[in-house]
């Protein structure tokens, strides 16, 4: 039986601040649980405690603890041929979607600084476990994280509205696909640091960030099957 004590410190990692404090994060439902590849701090299946630590209104089932997982910039770049980078999305739903769609494709996955945080319990129940599985590098500084994948062979390619190649055309080669908010989509300057740009033919006037991210994700994919 975890220790009141225990459990008032681990409620506490509903909120960032602590969750950087403690390098711990919640992850919630026995089917995202069983995705884990690292065992975790703490599990629990007693009713008060799940009730302590959900973030829903109701719960769907035991709450576990695990450490931090997010990798560095160079880990990221040394381990994956494709990344998915997402500037200003700020929709946690959005970031665990895509982080979804890396798992399915193969791509690693960079968040910009001001993006959703990894952590949140939003973002992890979006991923659906692929949180244990696709590497993730967290908050980035853009310009800078792109400049080093460039010297690390990478092809940064920017998400535009209108206007860019056709995803069908992305090349085979190491890439960076560079997605922002629907919306406000990607500054001027962050567009012009890319060396290609590239725009999914849609009928709507954008389209949301996380459904971006996956078509370009797989458009590259298939770009590299045999």
């Amino acid at each position: 039986m975890i220790s009141t004590t225990t459990l008032k410190r681990l409620a506490k990692l509903k909120q960032k601040k602590y969750r950087e404090a403690e390098h711990l994060f919640l992850a919630e439902g026995q089917s995202l649980i069983e995705e884990a590849t690292v065992p975790p701090a703490h599990f629990l299946t007693d009713h008060e405690a799940v009730r302590r630590l959900s973030t829903l209104t109701t719960s769907t089932g035991p709450v576990a603890v695990f450490p931090f997982l997010d990798v560095s910039a160079a880990e990221l770049l040394r381990e994956n041929d494709r990344i998915v980078f997402l500037h200003g999305v700020q929709d946690p739903g959005n970031v665990g979607t895509a982080i979804r769609a890396a798992h399915a494709f193969g791509a690693g996955v960079a968040l910009a600084r001001g993006t959703a945080d990894l952590y949140n319990p939003k973002t992890v129940r979006a991923t659906m476990g692929s949180i244990f599985h696709a590497r993730v590098a967290r908050e980035l500084q853009t310009f800078p994280f792109l400049e080093e994948a460039k010297v690390s062979g990478f092809t940064p390619v920017a998400a535009v509205p209108r206007g860019g190649e056709r995803p069908s055309d992305m090349p085979a080669e190491k890439l960076t696909i560079v997605v922002g908010a629907e919306g406000g989509g990607l500054p001027k300057d962050l567009v012009s640091a890319c060396q290609r740009t590239v725009s999914i033919p849609a009928l709507a006037a954008s389209l949301n960030a996380a459904v971006a991210a996956s078509i370009l994700l797989y458009e590259a994919y298939m770009r590299v099957l045999p």
